[in-house]
């Protein structure tokens, strides 16, 4: 497998920038650019790229988040919120730091400001295909769909030898149910999602 310098922040984050420009201008969806613009890499950095990936989705992995998530999708189960992270990952940078540091921020995102209520929700930002531009990236290149799973265990198993991180710490756990509570939290939000 080819060596390179492990993918940084910044190239990561420019990957993603430089598919949702794409995007914007020709209407494509921003997963199939994705896999458009890492198959043109060298399979190491598409690698590395779900590595990246993986750490930014699962710093995401918070009870405030989810809450968020509840709110702007009527509801979150786990594969969901999933989705959820991996939307907010497609949103760019910006948008992710924010998220990150404020959930409640989201009530200003113009998806989450237009979204209707209801059931309805901004499939953007619950963007299941994105978890999966990494493998299908590597596919297109080696024409194996199993290849990139193969190639992921081995590489993670290189990158992170210590394979017991013990469960995450995802802030303080809170009734998504109970109004007062999330207004309290995510006003913002709960003023978009929460019928006074």
């Amino acid at each position: 497998m080819e060596q390179s310098a492990p993918m940084d922040t910044d190239t990561f984050w420019d990957t993603v920038e430089a598919a949702r420009t794409e995007a914007a201008s020709t209407g494509e969806a921003l997963d199939g650019i994705l896999v458009r613009h890492l198959a043109g890499k060298p399979l190491r950095e598409i690698l590395e790229f779900q590595e990246r990936f993986d750490e930014w989705h699962d710093a995401l992995y918070r009870w405030d988040v989810w809450a968020a998530a509840y709110l702007i999708g009527g509801g979150c189960s786990d594969d969901s919120f999933m989705d959820f992270r991996a939307g907010v990952i497609a949103q760019g940078r910006h948008w992710y730091e924010r998220v990150a540091e404020a959930p409640d921020c989201l009530a200003s995102h113009p998806l989450v400001a237009s979204a209707p209520r209801g059931p309805e929700r901004p499939e953007d930002l619950f963007y299941e295909a994105v978890h999966y531009v990494a493998a299908k990236a590597y596919e297109r290149i080696t024409g194996d769909e199993d290849a990139f799973y193969d190639a992921w265990r081995d590489f993670e198993a290189a990158a992170r030898p210590d394979t017991d991180r013990g469960e995450p710490d995802m802030g303080e756990d809170f009734d998504f149910d109970d109004d007062q509570e999330m207004a309290r939290r995510l006003p913002r939000l709960a003023a978009l999602f929460i019928e006074a």
